[in-house]
């Protein structure tokens, strides 16, 4: 047995269900992966908008071991590291990371003795912070704004100095290695068309690195060409445009292109403001008790109100996390008042309801 098939199982069997792993044969690391991650639920619930009634699917990644689908990016880039060069004990794996992919790897990492670094901004929220120090990770805090508002060229300058001064340092680069966007292909995608089944004929991805929606829009291509993937992204992203702009929501939008994407990966697009995402988090966790991260309100908002999209009868939203680390950020009226998001939130809310908008549960999923 190679020694990763342990590490993984030793991280991870804690998930629900448990799940075995052979690794006595030669086989392919798609095949492993298959074997080795368990599906995410979904929850159907319906809304109600401008006179419109429509079932949709909610699928929530924050059921992962650590809370986020940057669950199962951290399992794949890990996997990649290993097939390089084993990860040794003592090995230090760095990355740039916005909190959620830090947490994944730290807690990966923390299994076969080796130490993460997570180079972070000031916009990872202090629940994040603390789940970081409670996988053992090392962090480094960036608080310097890159030319395009954001933080990401300034943190991946700090990783790429701690690289040049530490020659054992590892790094995975979650923004070009196709480890990433492959892991996404191998379960994220194929989860969605089998846990959507035939009725579903949309699905809503946001977009950071590209690597979710690219692995997910290969999957999909191939298997379910009828399903229409609308790309979810951030006012102010260059992920996929050139805007330029504050970006306020985690885990969504990006100060640099896309590696991972081209336009053949989507069929619709969509930009979100960060009052209009959070705004939609409280309304969702008002109506189902569902709790989501900011860029799940992304997408959701995006599939509600036909941000950016045609029509679809049973779309589906990829919820990219939960929203328990955001608790004192934009479910917080005294931080949103603190980042002068408040009154517009508020005001986003309001329209929303105005517009008859109202959310209630239907059955589970899968």
């Amino acid at each position: 047995m190679r020694r990763v098939g342990a590490v993984l199982l030793r991280a991870l069997v804690i998930l629900p269900g448990g799940w075995t792993v052979d690794r006595t044969s030669e086989r392919t690391v798609a095949a492993f992966l298959r074997n080795s991650l368990r599906p995410t639920p979904t929850v159907t619930a319906a809304f109600e908008y401008r006179g419109k009634h429509c079932k949709f699917l909610l699928k929530l990644e924050g059921e992962n071991i650590t809370g986020s689908i940057k669950d199962r990016t951290a399992s794949g880039l890990i996997l990649m590291l290993e097939r390089e060069r084993p990860l040794t004990p003592g090995t230090v794996v760095i990355e740039s990371t916005s909190g959620n992919l830090g947490i994944a790897m730290a807690s990966l990492l923390r299994q076969i003795d080796c130490r993460c670094i997570a180079v972070i901004d000031p916009r990872t929220p202090a629940a994040t912070r603390e789940r970081l120090s409670l996988w053992g990770a090392e962090t480094v805090l960036i608080d310097e704004p890159d030319q395009y508002g954001g933080y990401l060229v300034s943190r991946l300058r700090e990783v790429a100095r701690l690289l040049d001064g530490n020659p054992g340092y590892r790094w995975p680069d979650q923004y070009r290695n196709h480890a990433n966007p492959r892991i996404h292909e191998l379960t994220t995608g194929r989860e969605i068309a089998e846990q959507g089944g035939p009725a579903c004929d949309g699905v809503y991805v946001a977009v950071s690195t590209g690597g979710t929606l690219a692995g997910v829009s290969s999957y999909l291509r191939r298997h379910r060409p009828d399903m229409r993937i609308v790309a979810v992204d951030a006012v102010g992203s260059q992920a996929i445009t050139d805007s330029t702009g504050r970006r306020l929501v985690p885990g969504i939008g990006s100060s640099l292109r896309s590696s991972f994407l081209d336009e053949t990966c989507y069929d619709d697009f969509a930009a979100i403001g960060a009052a209009e995402s959070f705004a939609m988090c409280r309304v969702l966790r008002d109506d189902l008790k569902i709790t989501v991260g900011g860029s799940s309100g992304s997408v959701i908002y995006a599939m509600v109100t036909g941000t950016g999209r045609r029509e679809t009868s049973l779309p589906m939203c990829l919820c990219p996390d939960d929203g328990t680390k955001y608790l004192d950020t934009f479910y917080s009226d005294r931080w949103l008042a603190d980042i002068g998001l408040l009154d517009q939130t508020t005001a986003a809310i309001d329209r929303l309801r105005s517009d008859g908008l109202s959310f209630r549960p239907e059955r589970s999923s899968t």
